[in-house]
This record gives structure tokens, C-alpha cells and sequence, in this order.
């Protein structure tokens, strides 16, 4: 089992910034993170990936803001957030899906952007 805990969420003006970080229990077996988010009356939805290699994908909506990056020597990701626009508005969700096939969502951590 994976325990996930997530820090850095908060309330920031537009076109500013955050850093989220998700700081794991172990990485053994870890084989991808993710980021997701989910808005009020919407779907959870993808926002990054990040394998253990360090290779990444984003969402187009978030592509050239958000910067996903790793430090497996603290058993941590995380997302840096720029140019936040007010539709960045979520919840934020870390995920890990391990070797085994399983999947362990982290706490969720809010983030308002105002406009």
C-alpha cells in the first residue's frame, strides 16, 4: 500500500503561480504518477504524467504552464503551476499506479485561482 499526502495549494491571483508537491510513503513498485484535478460539477481529468524515468505529458490545457518533475531520493512530485488562469480552479489530486496494477489517490489539495 502507498500512502500519498499532497502540500501547496492555496489562493492566488491570475497569471500567478503554485507549486504543488506529493510526497510519498515508498517508491518501490511506482512505476507512474499523475496529477488529476476535478472542478466543481465537472470530471475528474488528467493533468500531467510523469513515469519514474522523469518522462512527462500534460494536458493541452496546461501545456507551457505546468511543469511535472520528480526527486525519487524523497519519494516526491510535483507540479509547477504558471500563468494560472481562473478555469485552473480544482481540486488537485496526486495518483500513483504501481508494478501490480494498483492505484492510490493522495488526499486532494485545493487551489483557487481569482480572477
Amino acid at each position: 500500500q502507498v500512502q500519498l499526502v499532497e502540500f501547496g495549494g492555496g489562493l492566488v491571483q491570475a497569471r500567478g503561480s503554485l507549486s504543488l508537491s506529493c510526497e510519498a510513503s515508498k517508491t518501490s513498485g511506482i512505476i507512474t504518477t499523475a496529477w488529476y484535478r476535478q472542478a466543481p460539477g465537472k470530471h475528474r481529468e488528467l493533468v500531467a504524467v510523469i513515469t519514474r524515468g522523469g518522462s512527462t505529458n500534460y494536458a493541452d490545457s496546461v501545456k507551457g504552464r505546468f511543469t511535472a518533475s520528480r526527486d525519487n531520493a524523497k519519494n516526491a512530485v510535483y507540479l509547477q503551476m504558471n500563468s494560472l488562469k481562473p478555469e485552473d480552479t480544482a481540486v488537485y489530486y496526486c495518483y500513483v499506479m504501481t508494478n501490480t496494477s494498483e492505484g492510490y489517490w493522495g488526499q486532494g489539495t485545493q487551489v483557487t485561482v481569482s480572477s
